[in-house]
């Protein structure tokens, strides 16, 4: 298999994407955050001391995906059209995080999604280590694309929980 992103020589390189067509992309990504059951109470009451864990953590999901490109070296930059950051708070104590992107262009949204999941798992970090620094940040993957020349993938159901 040849890796796009290097050359004949081996050496790295960002992939040419100028004479592709601009076609409708979507990719959904996932994050989990293992914790403590009283940490996961704390949030879903709003008594974490530094405020609405999930409202900054989407925030700060949305921040990561548009600056994607200034973080991995070879991804160009994309003009998004929708990010979308949800939060699943499952019992007895993790929290899901799913993120979805959009956008018409010529290379895929993947490490946009994957990065604002990432991201918005690690601010839930943040936010509660202060009341429990034993959280496990896990699972972190593509669940979804679609778009490009690659068309459509999803990830087998029980490889994603």
């Amino acid at each position: 298999m040849q890796l796009s992103h290097l050359d004949a020589k081996g050496n790295a390189h960002m992939v040419d994407v100028g004479k592709k067509p601009i076609t409708a992309r979507m990719a959904v990504a996932q994050a989990e955050i293992a914790m403590q059951p009283e940490t996961l109470a704390m949030i879903c009451n709003g008594e974490i001391p530094k405020g609405d864990v999930f409202s900054c953590a989407r925030i700060a999901g949305i921040m990561a995906a548009k600056r994607t490109f200034e973080l991995i070296p070879m991804c160009h930059p994309l003009p998004i059209d929708a990010v979308t950051i949800d939060f699943e708070a499952r019992e007895p104590a993790h929290v899901l995080v799913k993120a979805t992107l959009r956008c018409d262009w010529k290379t895929g949204i993947e490490m946009e999604a994957l990065t604002a999941a990432s991201v918005a798992a690690l601010t839930v970090y943040d936010m509660c280590k202060a009341v429990d620094r034993g959280m496990v940040i896990q699972n972190i993957c593509l669940l979804e694309k679609t778009g490009g020349k690659s068309g459509h993938f999803v990830r087998e159901a029980e490889k994603t929980e």
